[in-house]
């Protein structure tokens, strides 16, 4: 894709996203409608209103569309690009009134993100990466934290995951929670968090927008086995996977594989 045209659609991705935060916004600690869908997995009015307006606006001839909040049509396997989005990334928290929810969008081709943005509405941070040319908080460059040691290290991730790491490593600086996946990984990529984990069963929407931002803030997001995720497969389905500075990353990954051993 040309330069020219993937700035065009940055324009049209971050433009587009923030006005999805402004529609969540809206319902946002207010009265609320929500229920349980499959998987006993939340989903409110609020997830279904930003889908549609994503799906809407950011609509391409040749391009794919996965979603959370989407029915799956098989056809985005034969495409080369798609969005992939997560209309309220933290539902959860988005319900209960905690700030700790985004909007995460991102484009892929050929199972790698092109663009992603990562938008939290309520502290008004808009995370953006472009491939190859870095990443920013709110058009500021950010960048990862990184060492060969992990004394000290704040990490984020599923709580019985982090109390095991910390009997591993007692040094180990165990930060509260992020409910949203995309914003835990973005957190990394801006040097606020070291280290974070996702148990697995985390699906493409919740990565493919943050993935870019780790890498191009100068880290990796891996499995334990040190592989690159790969989106757009038949199940967008991941094992457990950790982001973290390129030298931390490769410490993490053993420490955890260990926690599984």
């Amino acid at each position: 894709m040309p330069a020219s045209d993937l700035d065009a659609i940055a324009k049209t991705l971050t433009a587009t996203v923030r006005d999805a935060g402004t529609v969540a916004l809206k319902t946002f600690k207010g009265d609320l409608k929500h229920w349980t869908k499959a998987g006993d997995s939340p989903v409110s009015e609020a997830d279904m209103a930003v889908d549609a307006l994503l799906k809407q606006r950011l609509a391409m001839p040749g391009v794919g569309w996965l979603s959370e909040e989407t029915e799956d049509n098989p056809a985005r396997l034969d495409m080369r690009r798609l969005w992939i989005a997560d209309p309220i990334d933290g539902t959860r928290a988005y319900i209960a009134g905690f700030p700790d929810w985004t909007i995460a969008v991102a484009l892929v081709e050929d199972g790698r993100p092109l663009l992603g943005c990562v938008y939290a509405p309520v502290t008004d941070e808009m995370f953006f990466a472009q491939a190859g040319k870095g990443a920013t908080c709110n058009g500021a460059k950010i960048a990862v934290t990184d060492s060969a040691s992990l004394d000290g290290a704040r990490v984020n991730g599923p709580k019985r995951a982090m109390e095991d790491l910390q009997k591993l490593r007692p040094t180990l600086e165990i930060l509260p929670r992020i409910h949203s996946l995309a914003l835990r990984f973005a957190r990394v990529a801006q040097g606020q968090v070291d280290g974070a984990y996702a148990g697995g069963n985390s699906r493409d929407w919740d990565l493919a927008a943050a993935d870019l931002l780790v890498h191009e803030a100068g880290g990796l997001l891996t499995s334990l086995a040190g592989e690159a995720v790969i989106y757009n497969r038949i199940e967008p389905v991941h094992v457990p996977l950790v982001a973290a500075g390129r030298m931390r990353s490769l410490v993490l990954c053993k420490l955890l594989a260990e926690r599984q051993t």
